[in-house]
């Protein structure tokens, strides 16, 4: 318990009034004093009883697209055996505070109540600590108590339905190297070879074996599976904030149309990021989750390739590249002869499209126009 600024106005003001009356000699400067502190005593003594009450506070959904709507349910119980004055609730989130006006309860009552959360700004927002406020009509004294847990509020970039792409390179028979995030479900055959202890017998090649006479086996392989590979800018100094939102918000649009579909998907980011995924639902959650956490690299002069995508030979499926042309995207030439099919979606930059050696160049000025102009050519 804590008396306000309002408060403490008054007990000075008071005892001024109580000491100018005994050097004055003025009763009516008493009496005013001695009302001023009456007020005071009466408001700690409103505001010095304990919160007898059982408070939780339910966050749903907890991961929620930019813009939609997230609530929190708060649910309130009287343990006392006598009724509850009414108090207020305060609960911070994303720099912001929402207050609830918790109603009075009998004993053994309980009360629900809801309100709405910010969800305007990208990212991982702490929801709490709850703090219980009790303060006296006048507002001259206050009692806090801190209640319930921090929670976390995941808000996703903003997604719009895009189209799947995916390429790879074929395999059939023995042609092709073998990966190990392969899908499973279907087998290419990559050679017959001679039995060793171990092998199943119903991969036995009959004719194979009465031609050599020794047992033969069929050696199989996974096939490479569609795969998708998006690089998102994570430079300061290519994009402009307001503009590199957009582009995670294309990303995650590009990346959860993927997953969705099945594809293998793969985030790359310019600052050394990389997550890979074999898709599915929990692959989209495990994307939107890393797309939640990206910030801009405040370094400068960073490249734009990482080396996890220039340090290997052989990376097969589609490429994607979120960029701004004017971020120096001559680095981006090498990687044609690794992928399959190759876009550079160029947000923000304005003026004449950059020139890739064997990429799809598509501009656009924000992540909405860039997904329908991604839909037209896919």
């Amino acid at each position: 318990m804590r008396p306000t600024r309002r408060g403490t106005a008054v007990l000075v003001v008071s005892v001024v009034l109580v000491a100018a009356a005994e050097w004055a000699g003025y009763p009516l400067l008493r009496v005013l004093g001695a009302i001023g502190l009456g007020a005071l005593l009466a408001a700690v003594a409103v505001t010095a009883r304990g919160m007898r009450v059982a408070v939780s506070r339910v966050v749903y959904p907890d991961r929620v697209e930019r813009g939609r709507p997230a609530l929190a349910k708060l649910r309130v119980r009287n343990l006392a055996a006598r009724p509850q004055p009414g108090f207020a609730a305060w609960d911070h989130a994303g720099g912001s505070t929402r207050t609830v006006q918790v109603r009075a309860l009998a004993e053994g009552a309980e009360a629900t109540y809801q309100y709405e959360l910010p969800t305007g700004t990208r990212g991982r927002m702490a929801v709490g600590p709850l703090t219980l406020l009790r303060a006296d009509p006048f507002g001259l004294a206050r009692n806090r108590h801190p209640a319930g847990e921090t929670v976390t509020l995941w808000v996703y970039p903003r997604k719009y339905a895009a189209r799947a792409r995916a390429g790879g390179f074929p395999r059939h028979h023995h042609d092709g190297a073998t990966t190990d995030d392969s899908l499973r479900g279907s087998l290419d055959l990559r050679d017959v070879r001679e039995y060793q202890p171990g092998d199943e017998v119903r991969h036995l090649h009959w004719k194979a074996t009465a031609r050599t006479g020794r047992m033969m086996v069929r050696d199989y392989a996974d096939p490479e599976q569609p795969r998708f590979t998006l690089l998102l800018d994570t430079r300061a100094d290519a994009l402009p904030p307001s503009v590199f939102e957009e582009a995670v918000d294309l990303a995650a649009s590009l990346l959860a149309a993927s997953a969705t579909a099945g594809h293998h998907s793969r985030l790359v980011t310019s600052g050394g990021g990389d997550l890979s995924t074999s898709g599915g639902p929990l692959a989209v959650r495990q994307l939107l989750d890393e797309l939640c956490r990206v910030r801009q690299d405040s370094g400068a002069g960073q490249a734009l390739v990482p080396g996890v995508l220039s340090a290997v030979r052989h990376q097969g499926g589609c490429l994607t590249v979120v960029t701004s042309g004017a971020g120096g995207l001559g680095t981006l030439a090498g990687l044609r002869a690794r992928y399959s099919s190759f876009f550079v979606l160029d947000l923000g930059s304005g003026g004449v499209p950059p020139v890739i050696p064997g990429a799809r160049v598509l501009t656009a000025d924000s992540a909405a126009n860039a997904v329908r102009r991604w839909n037209e050519v896919v």
